[in-house]
């Protein structure tokens, strides 16, 4: 093996290294199961009064604390409280926006579990098994909403976050956040209905939204959307996402990690022959002259 081949193994073995390091107005009508077409919920920010019946019923729905519902602080979402309702003064004009899991079409944290602790039901919600749990939490470190909380300070820590209520909709029922909405600003049925319907309210009222539907495309698109009159920046959201789903930013390494595998002998024989060489120049006695 040459110099430049042994700089080229150790070039990308130290590259793999790196990239691994790194109804009612509520229910819109159902549509056939298909894994290309989830549930989902379409929020309407236009909508939303900021009166929190959304996060109390998500309380009582799961059997979690009493919700925090100060309007004065920036909220997230955490192990007890899976969703939220944030103020934002915009333009004079006080906008509140839910926040939760976004349900991922193609989740990043799904990708990167590796029991399959995290995954996604029939009907595209995203959620979590404790059995299948090894606490590696590589579900928080990749995703890109940061939204998946871990319960640090529990004897038999758990990842907490939104389940879209699925076992609900497995019984037919809405989501409880959806059910609990007196405005009717939260709309569930199939993402294909939901973006049909977000698009209608864009045409008939152009005035009152932005031209952008967030969760359409961001990280590959999500089955949680929103509308907003305002730049969904304005309001908290992620507008650096992209619309590449994450999972496929690792896809060209984990089909060159067999390759870089291989390489691994040669790279330790290559390491191996030059620790050789050297010895023996050092071995070498020089001849005396005369």
């Amino acid at each position: 093996m040459n110099r430049r081949g042994f700089f080229k193994l150790c070039g990308a073995a130290a590259g793999s290294t790196a990239l691994a390091a790194r109804a009612g107005g509520r229910a819109l009508a159902s549509a056939p199961r298909s894994e290309t077409d989830p549930y989902g919920i379409l929020i309407d920010t236009t909508r939303c009064v900021g009166c929190n019946t959304c996060s109390e019923a998500c309380a009582e729905a799961h059997e979690l604390p009493e919700p925090n519902t100060d309007e004065d602080v920036l909220k997230d979402t955490t192990v007890e409280q899976w969703t939220v309702i944030n103020k934002f003064d915009v333009e004079d004009e006080e906008i509140y926006v839910k926040r939760q899991c976004m349900h991922c079409l193609e989740p990043a944290c799904v990708s990167a579990c590796l029991t399959e602790a995290m995954h996604k039901t029939e009907d595209g919600a995203v959620v979590w098994e404790a059995d299948k749990c090894m606490g590696c939490r590589l579900c928080m470190l990749s995703c890109p909403f940061d939204i998946p909380k871990y319960e640090w300070n529990s004897p038999n820590p758990r990842v907490q976050k939104c389940v879209r209520c699925f076992e609900r909709t497995e019984d037919g029922k809405v989501p409880a956040c959806v059910d609990a909405c007196p405005e009717e600003a939260i709309v569930f049925g199939r993402r294909s209905q939901l973006l049909a319907e977000a698009h209608k309210r864009m045409a008939e009222n152009p005035d009152d939204y932005t031209d952008h539907i967030y969760g359409e495309n961001e990280a590959g698109g999500t089955a949680m959307l929103y509308l907003a009159a305002v730049p969904f920046e304005e309001l908290g959201f992620k507008t650096n996402l992209g619309t590449r789903a994450f999972p496929e930013y690792t896809k060209e390494f984990l089909y060159a990690v067999p390759f870089v595998l291989a390489g691994v002998p040669a790279l330790l024989l290559g390491i191996n022959r030059a620790t050789h060489h050297r010895d023996d120049d050092d071995d070498v006695t020089p001849h005396e002259e005369g």
